[in-house]
């Protein structure tokens, strides 16, 4: 009889290009995957609806996956550090091998659960997945890691690329005997989002194209977008994103699989217009990584600023400002709409989470702790590292060559929005007013009343100016 190797399923909810389950797969043919919902995880108030959902429903594929490989995914309930050990015990699992994390949360769970798990005789093995390339593979010619991005991206760039691993297939289950020793240390059926308490009745954004979202189409989708990103990224009325974000977030997909299919198309370019476009697209997974690799460098970055002269800034406490925001009722169009479509769908566009970050931390000047936690609450690929970077870029604290960057909502509306499309698509009451008012916000007040919108709740020219103030005043010590 093959010896029982447990996966442990986390941010690799696939059974296709997975470094650590391939490896499972090779060392027996027995390997069994296991999911636990932790309440660690599902109890904390920044968790949001729309991503139990979609998380549910990538655990309902993976488990059909398993199935057609010959096994099966068993689903536990409770805390990793308990249930996973005593799993292991009450099935003489051999070992037990999982993908490794960056997230402070994970790396410390992960040690307990590897300590407990050896003292018991398991064997643990670990690996990297979510990345192309580990922390310690991008370093700085002094041994350090890099808190810059665009050396970063000439060193990361550089270095050759995995290929996607074999798939996970012709593998065993437990047997009826492992498979009641299981139920008694708690496997339950998968429970829906609804049975765990989380409400979400709308569809789930998905790639342009795709069925699912893995979900298994999801590199056949990334070449629609990217061939045209660097055009269309910026534009919030425009599908010019791939929608890729949730699928890398929860490992619906494995990177590897979608840098293969960016090289694959940008071989197969013709123009120079269409591999520059590709290019810019790699450039911002890079980024992902970016972010991955500080988080892991520097897992303080979850508790508060990297700028030291940003660490007391004296940001102001206005409550009902905040909510203003919150609710897309601050008297900026372009900023209204953005965070509307993030209430209604779970999603927000990338330049307009820009946007609203900006305008939150230096036309409100409300801490940028309090959009990353909101964010967290609403949004469908929420990722620790990715957030907290791109709040931290925003609000001039994290890890930006030209930290002090301040983005005019006018502007921004005019450049990347300027027929109003997508500020009238999340703004149906102002769809009569004229273009012109919509894209600067000067919106005559006889039409804010009768749409019954409010006027701006700041001014950002002023704003704008006593941030600077208190921005100089802070790093002057």
């Amino acid at each position: 009889m093959a010896d029982l190797i447990l996966f442990w399923h986390r941010r690799d909810l696939r059974t296709t290009d997975n470094v650590g389950l391939a490896a499972a797969r090779q060392k027996s043919p027995k390997v069994v995957g296991v999911f636990c919902l932790d309440p660690g995880i599902l109890d904390r108030a920044d968790v949001a609806a729309v991503r139990v959902a979609y998380m549910m429903g990538s655990l309902r594929e993976l488990q059909e996956s398993y199935a057609k490989a010959g096994s099966q995914l068993l689903i536990f309930q409770g805390s990793p550090t308990q249930k996973l050990p005593e799993l292991a015990r009450a099935l003489s699992a051999q070992a037990m091998f999982w993908n490794r994390d960056v997230e402070p949360y994970a790396r410390e769970r992960d040690r307990t659960v590897g300590e407990t798990l050896k003292q018991a005789g398991v064997e643990v093995q670990t690996f990297w997945d979510q990345l192309l390339h580990a922390p310690p593979e991008i370093m700085t010619g002094g041994g350090t890691p890099y808190t810059v991005y665009t050396p970063f991206w000439r060193n990361w760039i550089s270095k050759s690329k995995l290929q996607p691993v074999e798939d996970f297939q012709d593998a065993e289950g437990l047997t009826p005997t492992e498979q009641t020793a299981a139920e008694q240390v708690g496997l339950i059926s998968l429970p829906t989002a609804k049975d765990l308490g989380f409400i979400w009745d709308n569809d789930l954004l998905l790639p342009p194209g795709s069925q699912s979202g893995s979900r298994k189409d999801s590199s056949d989708v990334c070449d629609r977008a990217i061939t045209q990103y660097q055009e269309q990224r910026n534009f919030p009325a425009v599908l010019g994103t791939s929608h890729l974000s949730a699928a890398l977030k929860f490992g619906t997909i494995g990177v590897r699989t979608l840098w293969a299919a960016a090289t694959a198309v940008y071989a197969e370019s013709r123009s120079d217009e269409a591999r520059s476009n590709i290019q810019i697209w790699q450039q911002e997974l890079a980024w992902r990584e970016f972010y991955q690799h500080a988080m892991y460098a520097f897992p303080e970055l979850a508790e508060g600023a990297y700028r030291p002269a940003l660490k007391n800034f004296p940001w102001e406490d206005n409550e009902v400002r905040f909510q203003a925001w919150c609710e897309g009722k601050t008297g900026y169009p372009i900023v209204d709409a953005a965070m509307r479509q993030l209430n209604e769908i779970g999603w927000m566009h990338n330049r307009c989470r820009m946007i609203v970050a900006s305008f939150l931390t230096k036309d409100l000047i409300l801490n940028w702790q309090r959009g990353e936690a909101y964010f967290a609450q609403k949004l469908l690929d929420w990722d620790l590292a990715a957030n907290n970077g791109g709040w931290q870029w925003s609000a001039s604290s994290g890890m930006d060559s030209k930290p002090l960057r301040i983005f005019n909502p006018a502007s921004q509306s005019q450049k990347f929005d300027p027929e109003a499309e997508y500020i009238r698509q999340w703004l149906p009451e102002l769809r009569s007013v004229d273009t012109e008012a919509l894209v600067t916000g000067k919106i005559d007040p006889t039409d804010r009343d009768r749409a019954d919108y409010p006027a701006p709740i700041v001014d950002h020219q002023q704003q704008q100016a006593r941030f600077k103030q208190l921005y100089q005043q802070q790093k002057a010590g």
